[in-house]
């Protein structure tokens, strides 16, 4: 498959998934993020264990799969959680997961096919915003938590428990 076809699909499949699938993207980007902090603190010693009893399943394979497994579980937990009138707020964040996740997959791909991805226009062009596209994400998926919270009733102001 063209390396292109590779990062379109990167790109789209998750944004499509999100979106067509009601999913608040928001909670999906932090589980990329929290699939990266699983591999930088979990992943040497994952491997050294995956190597002694899951041989297939160890280097750059187990790395996807550390990093894949809490985006995967969140999608599937959250399917269809979003209101119907949410769905437009959460294009910026399912947009800005699949960006993310492009960017933290292409370096886990086989050394020789990652370089052929690297070499495209699209993944240049990735690349050149990758702060913005982070940044904006981040922003965009806590203001989209934020504007979940619940409504205090009429007349309550956080005193629980308390009588006036």
């Amino acid at each position: 498959m063209s390396p292109d076809v590779v990062l379109i699909l990167l790109l789209g499949v998750p944004v499509a998934i999100l979106l067509l699938w009601r999913v608040n993207a928001a909670l999906v980007f932090l589980s990329a993020c929290l699939g990266t902090v699983l591999l930088n603190f979990v992943g040497k010693d994952a491997n050294d264990f995956a190597g002694m009893f899951l041989p297939f399943l160890s280097g750059n394979n187990l790395k996807l799969a550390l990093l894949l497994l809490p985006v995967v579980l969140t999608t599937v937990f959250m399917i269809k959680t979003l209101k119907s009138s949410q769905i437009l707020l959460n294009i910026v964040p399912a947009v800005g997961t699949g960006l993310l996740l492009t960017l933290l997959i292409v370096p886990l791909l086989p050394a020789d096919y990652a370089t052929q991805v690297r070499a495209t226009m699209i993944w240049h062009h990735v690349e050149q915003v990758q702060t913005l596209v982070v940044g904006i994400s981040a922003l965009a998926c806590l203001v989209f938590l934020w504007s979940q919270r619940p409504k205090m009733p009429h007349g309550k102001h956080g005193h629980a428990g308390k009588h006036h």
